[in-house]
């Protein structure tokens, strides 16, 4: 094993959990990152440009692995974000009712050593139930999903929600694509096992 220190680029809880699930020491840092997409830039490019946007912007004292992750949901061919209200995720949840929407996840892994970037697009599919709107207003008053893209936790009740799901990696639809992620660390002689 390489004596990188292992950086999470972000401040969100879930994926500081996800990043849990793998048993190795990390820190977390704050990516500075301009987050507002660019003029006919599609979601994956768009995710791309700012999980390694946010692994290049945190900088340790230390050689580094900085894992940057990036994540938007989108229906009808419209990016989707976070409702932050409860009436905009009642909103969400009705428009998305009975269809699917894809997730896609950038993921980049910047080494501060020798200054390289690598970086992988994961999408996931969520299919919804036919849902009413008290099915809705329910589960918005009991999970309040107000931080999370598309206004559901799939990790939570947010699994009543759906007919199916369809990706290589669940952990992906929470926000940190993890079998990538280990690819990538091994490519750099960090072992997880």
């Amino acid at each position: 094993m390489t004596n990188y220190q292992l950086v999470l680029a972000s401040t969100s809880p879930f994926r500081q959990q996800l990043l849990n699930k793998l048993a190795v020491s990390f820190i977390t840092a704050t990516p500075n990152c301009d987050e507002t997409p660019l003029v006919n830039e599609q979601p994956s490019e768009l995710v791309l440009r700012l999980a390694e946007g946010k692994a290049q912007s945190c900088h340790t004292e230390q050689d580094s692995l900085v894992i940057g992750s990036d994540q938007v949901c989108v229906i009808d061919g419209e990016i989707i974000g976070k409702p932050h209200t409860r009436d905009k995720a009642i909103e969400q949840l009705t428009r998305q009712s009975g269809k699917s929407i894809t997730f896609y996840t950038g993921l980049a892994l910047y080494n501060s050593k020798t200054k390289s970037v690598t970086s992988k697009l994961d999408t996931f599919t969520v299919h919804f139930r036919q849902l009413s709107q008290q099915q809705i207003e329910n589960y918005v008053d009991k999970e309040e999903p107000f931080y999370c893209a598309g206004s559901f936790k799939s990790e939570g009740l947010g699994i009543a929600l759906f007919e199916r799901l369809e990706g290589k990696d669940p952990n992906t639809l929470v926000g940190l694509p993890l079998i990538d992620l280990i690819d990538m660390l091994e490519a750099e002689g960090f072992r997880v096992l």
